[in-house]
């Protein structure tokens, strides 16, 4: 009978034992985990910010008119300038972009008014606002389409074969295409293509003969350069 006892109670103590240390290696485990998750590494969050810097070709449409000149007609130069861009992400796939750059276009009579040749020169500063939706599943591959609003400052006019010359500053749509392909979490090469919907007014002296028209620039802006987002 006490042999029973003794036998019994070494069992219990035996199980109590067993359930001690697996509480423990469990209190362990968890332990473990926990340290393995604060250590592990955290991603870091992208920068809203990103900067753009392309070399953009402004190529423009050929139409316009003077009032009250039948046939007429009027042409302007393409050009290549440097351009600064400023995006702002406020999703992984909404942002904000802003371009800026200048150029130049010589003005060119057609039509009936072919004979006057260079009209004038007009320098352009066509800050441009879009908002963006990018597309993100395609890994470093990242396209995009925006659309938005443009204002067109016309400054620096020089008349030539008119004796005055003024275009008039105006506001335009903007339609926009492109991409970005990544090449780190930082630095990537960008290709954009944007069209501006610009026709200002503008104001002419020929042979003491004061006259309007609308110059129908219409331009297509085609860019490729570096993006960097901080």
């Amino acid at each position: 009978m006490a042999r029973a006892r003794i036998s019994v109670a070494r069992a219990v103590t035996a199980a109590v034992v067993l359930i001690v240390a697996g509480q423990a290696g469990a209190a362990d485990i968890h332990r473990a985990a926990s340290v393995a998750k604060v250590g592990a590494p955290v991603a870091e969050a992208p920068s809203p910010w990103q900067l753009r810097m392309r070399a953009l070709g402004v190529i423009t449409e050929d139409s316009g008119y003077v009032n009250a000149v039948p046939g007429s007609g009027l042409s302007y130069s393409n050009s290549v300038t440097p351009e600064l861009d400023i995006s702002y992400f406020f999703t992984d796939n909404i942002a904000a972009e802003l371009i800026l750059g200048t150029t130049y276009a010589n003005i060119d009579g057609q039509g009936s008014i072919g004979g006057l040749g260079e009209i004038g020169k007009v320098w352009l500063l066509p800050p441009t606002l879009t908002l963006q939706y990018h597309f993100t599943d395609f890994g470093p591959f990242k396209p995009y389409v925006g659309a938005g609003l443009n204002y067109t400052i016309f400054y620096h006019q020089q008349a030539g074969s008119a004796d005055d010359l003024k275009v008039k500053n105006t506001f335009g749509a903007a339609l926009q295409v492109g991409f970005d392909y990544m090449v780190d979490q930082h630095w990537g090469v960008n290709f954009d293509v944007k069209k501006l919907f610009l026709k200002p007014d503008f104001d002419v002296t020929v042979a003491g003969a004061k006259l309007t028209g609308k110059a129908k620039l219409d331009p297509w802006l085609v860019g490729a350069g570096l993006t960097y987002r901080f």
